[in-house]
């Protein structure tokens, strides 16, 4: 069974940090694109960011560019979001998504969401005073 799994969010202050971690079961992520994506209440879901299997490299939003960085485990079970430096509009219900049509990312662009076709659940992270 193909599966994905959040974890790491959590309440943290202003100008903190916060991990967040993508498991996979039934796959390796190293065939696949994988993104992390958000959605605030009220808002539409957005991308973050998205690491290529192809060749190792990232794509940012440009709001989260110098802060977040996503990266893959030598297992290539996990891909991980690094986030530095939150701002409460950061606060938002995060998620991983695989993208089984690409190895290599696509743009941070809402055109090529519908081609993440495997999700997990989401985590809650909340930045606040």
């Amino acid at each position: 069974q193909v599966q994905l799994v959040e974890s790491g969010g959590g309440l943290v202050q202003p100008g903190g940090s916060l991990r967040l971690s993508c498991v996979a079961s039934g796959f390796f992520l190293d065939y696949y694109a994988v993104g992390w994506f958000r959605q605030a209440p009220g808002k539409e879901r957005e991308g973050v960011a998205c690491f290529s299997a192809s060749d190792g490299s990232a794509v940012y939003a440009d709001d989260v560019r110098g802060r977040f960085t996503i990266s893959r485990d030598g297992a290539k079970t996990t891909v991980s979001l690094q986030m530095n430096r939150l701002k409460p509009e950061d606060t938002a219900v995060y998620y991983c998504a695989a993208n089984t049509m690409r190895r290599q990312c696509p743009i941070i662009d809402e055109r090529y969401e519908h081609e993440y076709d495997y999700w997990g659940q989401g985590t809650q992270v909340t930045v606040s005073s």
